[in-house]
């Protein structure tokens, strides 16, 4: 998700027809024991999490972030979701979920289901949890995952149909297990604005594996299995979690390996990672890696962008090219991440079908490597005066504490030659969020985790009018593409299309796709149940110790 990964959106998929259900194959393996226990309550000693993500809302509305979702993913319930282990989705909180025709898909829900306060949980929360996606419409939620939503019918309480605008869309199935999916409690949740944390903690609004105990934003929050939750993974397994919030990597990283927690995820460096592959205390799990970072150009406000005072497309275009073709993805991965992440050229994350390496022959040396004669001949043959201005921002603690030097390197690359001047800056990550939807930044490091595991997810959320990035990006060839593959019943046609999409985009840059990683966990030596599996969410259910 991600990912998912910063704020996320995207699915909107306007023609008919039907979609191909596509297989992936993800580099690399979940370590680990992957079950759960299965009985009515828990008996293994607690565990404590370590992390550096931070929390931006814990209401499905507010949020469309790693560190948000980390925490939704415990404590609220789904109707669909997947199995410790896989990506593939079947019913959670339904019973039953399946087309009933082409436009119509509809959920029948389990029997008795309530939430933690003893509210009863009924199709009349599941229409409202969608609804007010829908109507909040939150600048740094996930809204637009349901862009094919027509709207939501409760024949009965345990029945919802789901109306769509696109036929046979067989991505739905993965939406409802998506960011934009968490069912919430219609009693205690605000039908028209984002709900504040704290009301939902002492609400008591909980339908997943865990109930919150205690809650302090990005420093302290307590679960204890909740004893009603009647969804299809296996109740948790432990006694309890307490995940406590990083702000320095560093002192996560002494914690791990000294026993003081027993799970860091995320994120540590490629150093400290690669150090405590010595420590006999703990043990590296590693994950499927659908994991991207990428450069974000706002076409209003980068150079020459449309909102500027001297705009030229042409001229804007020129910039993203010549940034292209210096940046040395190789370098970056080897020196900066100890190969730990892997350069990538194309849209899709490399082991999805569809994926291709567009960008490879386009920019640099053609091979995969910059060319600094070719970013020279790219600015002048536009007319572009060099140096160029570019203010370039990062975030310092929500991507981990490599990001530092990853954009200090990018920073190098960019200004080779003096083409560029690169105004290199900063921001916390709560702020980071509000920011850069708010085109305060011109260009701007994000990176995904994928909400689930088809190439859709790499395109539509970033190159649809209305994308998640909020940069400006309009081309109806790309949108029209988008809408056909969303509903394309052909696989290889499909794939065909998902490939016309990435070629189209690496030309026009929209984003400059940089690196490729695993998720890495780092847990104790007696720790068990880790997994890290291609539905990229991170479960506390299984963890034992």
């Amino acid at each position: 998700m991600s990912l998912h990964h910063p704020s996320r959106r995207g699915r909107l998929a306007l023609a008919l027809g039907a979609i191909g259900v596509t297989t992936i194959v993800l580099a690399g393996c979940s370590g680990g024991a992957t079950g759960g226990a299965s009985g009515d309550a828990a008996s293994g000693d607690p565990l404590i999490v370590g992390t550096t993500d931070k929390i931006t809302s814990i209401d499905p509305a507010g949020s469309y972030d790693n560190g948000s979702f980390a925490v939704m993913n415990q404590i609220y319930g789904f109707l669909l979701n997947s199995q410790y282990g896989t990506a593939e989705v079947g019913p959670d909180l339904a019973e039953s979920a399946e087309f009933t025709s082409p436009t119509e898909y509809t959920v029948t829900l389990k029997k008795d289901l309530k939430f933690a306060n003893g509210h009863e949980l009924t199709s009349s929360d599941v229409k409202f949890s969608f609804d007010r996606q829908v109507k909040i419409a939150d600048p740094n939620g996930p809204s637009s995952l349901l862009a094919n939503l027509e709207s939501v019918a409760t024949p009965d309480d345990t029945t919802v149909v789901f109306t769509l605008k696109a036929a046979n869309d067989q991505t739905w199935p993965q939406v409802l297990s998506s960011p934009a999916a968490p069912i919430v409690d219609e009693e205690v949740f605000s039908a028209d604005a984002v709900t504040p944390d704290d009301d939902i903690v002492k609400g008591k609004a909980f339908d997943g594996q865990y109930v919150i105990d205690s809650y302090k934003i990005n420093e302290l929050v307590s679960y204890a299995p909740n004893p009603d939750y009647a969804g299809s993974l296996p109740k948790a397994a432990n006694s309890g979690i307490t995940t406590k919030y990083y702000a320095d990597a560093s002192n996560l990283k002494l914690d791990i390996g000294n026993g003081d927690v027993d799970v860091a995820f995320p994120s540590l460096s490629a150093t400290d990672i690669a150090d405590l592959k010595k420590n006999d205390k703990v043990k590296v799990v590693d994950g499927p890696g659908g994991a991207i970072r990428y450069i974000v150009f706002n076409f209003n406000t980068m150079p020459y962008g449309a909102t500027t005072a001297d705009a030229d497309a042409a001229k804007a275009l020129a910039v993203r090219q010549a940034a292209a073709d210096l940046v040395d993805r190789e370098a970056i991965a080897k020196d900066i991440y100890k190969d730990t992440f892997t350069p990538l050229y194309s849209y899709v994350a490399q082991g999805f079908t569809g994926a291709n390496e567009a960008l490879k022959g386009l920019y640099g040396d053609g091979e995969g490597g910059p060319s600094l004669d070719k970013a020279k001949k790219t600015l002048a043959d536009a007319g572009v005066t060099t140096p160029v201005v570019l203010n370039l921002q990062y975030n310092g603690d929500h991507y981990g504490p490599s990001s530092g030097d990853e954009y200090a390197a990018i920073k190098a690359q960019l200004e080779e030659g003096g083409l560029f001047t690169v105004n290199l800056a900063q921001t916390e990550w709560v702020q980071y969020t509000k920011d850069r939807s708010a085109d305060v930044y011109p260009v701007y490091q994000l990176g995904w985790f994928p909400d689930f595991s088809d190439a859709d997810n790499y395109l539509t959320p970033f190159f649809t009018k209305k994308n998640f990035l909020g940069n400006h990006y309009d081309n109806p060839e790309v949108q029209d593409l988008l809408a056909k593959e969303a509903t394309n019943n052909d696989p290889a046609s499909r794939t065909e299309q998902i490939g016309q999409i990435q070629d189209l985009v690496a030309k026009d840059l929209s984003t400059i796709p940089l690196l490729q990683g695993k998720q890495i966990a780092v847990v104790g030596a007696d720790v068990e149940g880790t997994t890290l599996d291609g539905s990229f969410k991170f479960r506390y259910a299984p963890l034992t110790k």
